[in-house]
């Protein structure tokens, strides 16, 4: 096994809260252990156009509180093509970049995947992205922080909907995953959420109808997880206008709203563990692995694994959310 020298680190697809204590993580692990580092800007673009500058320990100083991503994040058409990849891998190389660590979410990590098995180039992915829906980890950097966003705007939205007898339907990020919508739904005490798990076993919006909610309540918050195929929120609107007139019933979209904001405790921390335990897994041999979390303590999980979605939706926590909610 060559000898690591040299560190490359990147964030690529969406950005997530955390982002920037995984690379202040990275950075000073590294350096401890008398690494050079290499900052990718733009995440796999950077690698293709050759956008890098070299790392201190100054460079990640005052950003363990901030949101977003210092590196930035961008799509790359070009590293999906074996021509994109051999141009990153030849500015990888001149940069002297002897290993990589690459922060995102399933996307991002089958690119590293690809690009691994290509080159033979020894690489670490954190699992960053608000969605927690990557296999081999309880909890992804940045869920943590979207759930409190999400929690923080329900509360505001229960006041107005309360005052106006409304249906809410509140649509919340997930890309095809119902984490943030359910888990979102029990600590805001939302009366159901309708998410993309369970939309082949039951008509959810149905059940929430007949369940009769409007027989102890005047108002209810229904958390709603994106989903193309039914349309979301909006799609349900629709349906409830149609189906269902004698509910007034409105739409909130919280959007790129859940993706910002400064890290909460728990995403910080989770972030920095996951970020010095990426340079100890490259010092020893690892290579071709997401850090992950599993019953509190950190593991490895090869990339075919992490990249499967997750979807162990705690079937439990389903029915809490209609038991907390009569």
């Amino acid at each position: 096994m060559a000898k690591i020298n040299c560190i490359g680190i990147l964030t690529s697809g969406g950005d997530a809260p955390g982002m920037n204590a995984a690379i202040r993580a990275v950075t000073r692990m590294a350096i401890y252990n008398n690494l050079r580092v290499i900052g990718i800007k733009r995440g796999y673009y950077g690698l293709v156009y050759n956008e890098m500058e070299e790392f201190t320990t100054k460079s990640v100083s005052n950003i363990i509180q901030q949101g977003g991503t210092i590196l930035k994040t961008a799509r790359c058409k070009e590293f999906t093509t074996a021509e994109g990849r051999a141009k990153a891998y030849e500015n990888m190389t001149s940069a002297g970049i002897d290993a990589l660590v690459v922060i995102g979410g399933d996307g991002s990590l089958s690119g590293a995947r690809i690009f691994a098995e290509e080159y033979d180039v020894p690489i670490v992915g954190l699992p960053g992205t608000i969605d927690n829906d990557l296999g081999g980890t309880d909890r992804t950097i940045g869920y943590d922080t979207a759930l409190n966003t999400i929690v923080d705007a329900v509360d505001k939205i229960r006041d107005t909907a309360t005052s106006h007898e409304r249906l809410f339907l509140v649509e919340v990020m997930g890309h095809m995953a119902g984490y943030l919508a359910l888990n979102g739904a029990i600590a805001s005490g939302a009366e159901a959420a309708i998410i993309p798990e369970m939309e082949t076993e039951i008509d959810q919006l149905g059940d929430l109808i007949n369940r009769g909610f409007r027989k102890s309540k005047n108002s209810a918050i229904v958390l709603v997880a994106e989903n193309p195929t039914t349309g979301g929120a909006m799609g349900l609107a629709q349906r409830i206008k149609e189906e269902f007139p004698e509910y007034d019933a409105r739409v909130t979209i919280l959007g790129h709203l859940q993706r910002g904001g400064s890290p909460t405790a728990a995403d910080r921390i989770l972030s920095s563990k996951m970020g010095a335990q990426a340079i100890t897994a490259l010092m020893e041999g690892q290579r071709n692995v997401m850090i992950g979390i599993k019953n509190g303590d950190l593991v490895y999980v090869p990339f075919s694994k992490a990249t499967q979605h997750n979807s162990s939706i705690d079937r439990g926590d389903i029915d809490l959310v209609k038991i907390l909610s009569i």
